[in-house]
This record gives structure tokens, sequence and C-alpha cells, in this order.
């Protein structure tokens, strides 16, 4: 074990670190955060829709949880918006003819753990789960039943993380994953990056998010900063379904991270109603180069227990990709890929 890693424990400030103050004036996303809808009868009046309320499930297991960026760009009286779809709570999350097939457990996460708050699945590889905590809550998330208060990392944890990882040394690259690692602030997340770095043999870092889609203002100054000042070489996947989650605050911030160094790619999942068709997809991938960001993964939905009135099939899957291939350079089509638990990788889907 090295010496770095018996000093995880301390949390010692980071050196050679921008300043990360949570009182700058670049905490205006905490506001934003703070102040999230969380009613679902409040988000449908907002958005002059309350005429739907018998459609949606007004107190839902997996709560309902939105922020203001998102929802401006929802259009009004629009009850079939693929934005709005996305972060619905419905009836039909409750139906048992329509979920039977669903799981609590759909890739596996549980069997991966290897200490608290670290999934290692893949080789050279690690994920750790740096946060329960997300800006928004999307219907169709996989860990919507994940034990985060078991399970998740901590700081009483880390010492145990930092440890395992000191004994992997085949574990070159670290995904901060969650819940949504962004989430944690600059200072947060500038001590966590400095244990890591503590590490020779990680060399890469990536970091799984939405903030950049749902709110685009945690993109500040101070995590540009902490980003350029990383020996890692900074992997950031966002997470988009839609072009029009993409519009000019969010293709300014990616612009700014595509600046900072950061190297940028996109994972999409397959939505029953909100992305299953190839013009959307395909202009999503058009919108997300303009970005700087290359389309990377096409998820076939993963089947979690709530949300199985997303389902597609792969044979849909199949000839959408088609689609996109004929009308697309090959950089901007996503490989198409679903995660199916005890797999070593991430399966590619070329044929049925």
């Amino acid at each position: 074990m090295s010496h770095s890693v018996e000093l995880i424990s301390n949390l010692l400030e980071p050196k050679n670190r921008p300043s990360s103050s949570a009182n700058t004036p670049h905490s205006d996303w905490k506001k934003e955060l703070a102040n999230a809808t969380t009613s679902v009868s409040t988000l449908l009046h907002k958005l002059n829709l309350s005429h739907h309320i018998n459609s949606t499930d007004l107190k839902p297991d997996f709560t309902c949880l939105v922020t203001d960026s998102y929802i401006n760009k929802i259009k009004i009286g629009d009850f079939g918006d693929p934005l709005l779809q996305q972060i619905l709570p419905l009836q039909k999350e409750n139906d048992n003819a329509i979920q039977t097939n669903g799981s609590t457990n759909p890739v596996g996460d549980i069997e991966a753990v290897a200490t608290q708050g670290l999934l290692h699945k893949y080789h050279g590889r690690a994920l750790l789960i740096s946060t329960g905590a997300c800006a928004v809550h999307c219907r169709y998330c996989f860990r919507r039943h994940y034990p985060y208060q078991q399970l998740a990392y901590s700081n009483k944890a880390l010492t145990d993380v930092l440890f395992y990882l000191d004994k992997h040394s085949e574990i070159e690259e670290v995904i901060l994953s969650g819940g949504d690692p962004l989430i944690l602030d600059n200072e947060k997340l500038a001590r966590l990056i400095t244990q890591l770095e503590s590490l020779d043999h990680i060399q890469t870092l990536r970091i799984h998010t939405r903030l950049p889609v749902v709110l685009p203002s945690r993109i500040d100054e101070g995590l540009l900063a902490l980003l350029r000042s990383s020996r890692f070489d900074i992997v950031m996947v966002i997470h988009a379904n839609h072009a029009n989650e993409i519009q000019k605050t969010e293709q300014d911030k990616l612009q700014q991270l595509n600046h900072a160094g950061v190297t940028l790619l996109n994972q999409s999942v397959l939505l029953k109603g909100i992305n299953d068709n190839a013009d959307t997809l395909i202009t999503l991938s058009k919108q997300l180069f303009q970005c700087k960001t290359l389309p990377y993964y096409l998820h076939l939905f993963d089947p979690v227990k709530g949300a199985m009135h997303f389902d597609t099939t792969a044979e849909m899957a199949i000839r959408l990709k088609q689609k996109m291939e004929q009308q697309l350079p090959g950089y901007l089509v996503p490989r198409l890929v679903q995660e199916i638990a005890g797999n070593q990788s991430k399966t590619a889907i070329f044929s049925i």
C-alpha cells in the first residue's frame, strides 16, 4: 500500500489547485438545484398541462426532480414533448402488466461491488459511485432502485476504495458516476481527484454526467480550471437523448469543456416515444458534433422496473442504426450496445 493511500482518510486539501470555494459567484447552479421542481402538479402547472394530472403519479416512489434549465426547454402545452416524457412520473410506472419483466438490478451493479462505492465489472476500469444525488430524475434511470445508502461512496469508505485501486494496478481508468458526480462541488471534486491522482497507474478519469444538459450552469470557471489542471486525461461522457436538450447555453458550455482539453462523448438510450426514429437520432448526432462532442453509445433500454414502457426492440434499433449509417459519416454513428449483467464488456448489437 502506497504512502499516498495511507493519507487518504485525512482528505487533505488539494495542492496546486485553483481556488474553488463554494462562496464564489459561480454557485448559481447550487441555487437552481435547491429550487428544482419536485412536485408533479407544480411541473404540470408550469407547462400548462394540469388537465393531464390523472395520467401522472403524484407520489412516485422514485421522486420527481427536474431543474428549471430543463423545464424551460419543454414546449408549453405539449404533453407528448420528448423532454417532458423523460422526467414526468406516469401511472404506467405502477402498471404490473407493463412492468412485470422489469428488474431492480438490470445491469448487475450489485454483483460488481468490489468495496463500498466501487464497482469493478470490466478489465482496466473501475466505476466509483461518487454520489447518489442527481439534478434530474430521469424516469428510465437504471439505478432508480440502487441502494445508495448502503453502497455509495462516502468519505469513510474512501480509504477502502483507494486501497482496492492501489492493489489493482491493472486499473488504468476510473469512471466517476452516480447519481451524477458533478453534483459534488468543485472543492469536494478537487479533493477526490487529488486522491485518485496519487495512484500512478491510473491515467484516465472518465466522468459520466447529465449536468451539462440539465444544469449547464454547473460548468463554471472553477470546474473548468480544475479539469484543466489535472494530470489525468479527462473524458466526459454526457447523456443527451434528443437534440432539443442541447440549445445555445448547452452548446456554449460544451465548447468551454472542449477548450479546457476535455474529450467529449455522448451516450444515449433508445426510448420508445422519445427518440425511436432515425431523423431524431441523426439530428442529435449532428447537433452533438457542432458542440465538439462525438456520439459514443446508443444503448438498448436497460429493463428496469418502473420504466418498461420505454422499452423498444433490438430489431428496431438495428434498423435505426442502418438508416443512420446511410445518412451520416461513420464517426457520427454511435455504437449500438446493450449492457448485459455478468458480461465482461458491453455487448455490441450487429444483428438478431
